[in-house]
């Protein structure tokens, strides 16, 4: 298909959100370690784009987003075919109140 994974600004924001958190509460490594998961997950998308299941909750938006697990975490793309991208928009806590993920978009 030849996409490219890329990553939104905010999504890179809420990786450092995430990242400082566990830094702050636990440690550098189990920061590391989480953040590296995260990132880890979204490696081959460009393989199997349509591999995440479609997010619900976003499904009266533009794109179709759709999403991946890691630990808590879900990892919220979407595909866009015109500039041959996979765009990672978000990266939510499932802790939070589920509402939360439509104030990004």
């Amino acid at each position: 298909m030849g996409l490219e994974v890329f990553w939104s600004e905010f999504a890179k924001l809420k990786l450092e959100e995430i990242y400082h958190y566990y830094r702050l509460t636990a440690s550098k490594k189990v920061a590391k370690k989480i953040i590296n998961g995260i990132v880890d997950q979204t490696i081959d998308l460009d393989k199997s784009p349509k591999i995440g299941q479609i997010e619900s909750a976003l499904k009266d938006n533009v794109h179709e987003f759709r999403y991946l697990i890691h630990s808590n975490y879900k990892i919220i793309y979407y595909i866009n075919k015109d500039s041959k991208l996979i765009v990672i928009a978000n990266v939510f806590d499932t802790r939070q109140n589920p509402d939360k993920i439509k104030e990004s978009y």
